[in-house]
């Protein structure tokens, strides 16, 4: 990872997951807004995050676009119910819908994950993309490290649900804001985990040898070319 993607991570980090917490308990606390307000405002900025991201891209990518609904539909039923566990629940029920969202795409052949990986494997050079494109048509064993990359992050997310949902109905609110938080952090560490070792990194490896392969053989059919040309111009002073 290069250092620009290091600090975009940084900081999407900070927005998404720093920001709305420490805005949580400073509505709350420093300006005594009720728990459901303070939730409520704290997500405004993810939510505002996600829609410009879905609205800048070129082409609709599912994953996104479901997590921007996904928040707005739970905004709206916790402001109407007036209910700030539910509010919390929203964020586990966001989670699972994206983790059953990439296990159906696992199902069906079709990772929603690519679309989030291809960038960081192909990093924009054109013979990685060309690999790529072969060892989708041609092997197996890429294939399913693509799938699975997909399925481990799918499970990942509806693990996570189901242990902060049991959370929010047993701790105190002000605790599972922050302890949500860490739950989410670690089920993301040990997804990355998991998923490079059963996936990305075979995928990596993969497409190395095919880039690899392919300069050879380029190598080679130029050797060929030279020596097919060195044989005609010898042909000719014969």
């Amino acid at each position: 990872m290069t250092k620009p993607r290091k600090s975009r991570t940084v900081v999407s980090l900070l927005l998404d997951v720093g920001v709305p917490v420490g805005s949580y308990y400073l509505l709350k606390g420093a300006f005594g807004m009720s728990a459901v307000a303070a939730l409520g405002w704290s997500s405004v900025g993810p939510v505002l995050r996600t829609g410009w991201g879905v609205l800048r891209q070129r082409e609709v990518n599912v994953l996104p676009l479901l997590i921007l609904l996904a928040n707005l539909a739970g905004l709206l039923i916790g402001f109407g119910t007036g209910d700030a566990r539910l509010m919390l629940a929203k964020d586990s029920a966001v989670t699972s819908l994206v983790g059953f969202a990439l296990l159906g795409s696992v199902a069906l052949g079709r990772p929603m994950m690519t679309a989030t990986l291809k960038p960081w494997l192909v990093k924009g050079d054109a013979g990685r993309e060309a690999a790529w494109g072969r060892l989708r048509r041609e092997s197996p064993a890429f294939r399913r490290a693509e799938l699975r990359f997909s399925a481990v992050w799918g499970v990942a997310f509806v693990g996570e649900c189901g242990v902060r949902i049991v959370g929010v109905y047993a701790l105190p609110v002000d605790t599972m804001v922050w302890l949500g938080t860490v739950v989410m952090i670690v089920t993301m560490l040990v997804a990355f985990v998991v998923s490079g070792a059963l996936g990305a990194g075979p995928m990596v490896h993969m497409i190395g040898a095919a880039v690899t392969t392919d300069d050879s053989a380029d190598a080679f059919d130029a050797v060929l070319e030279a020596e097919k040309n060195s044989s005609l111009v010898g042909s000719t002073h014969g």
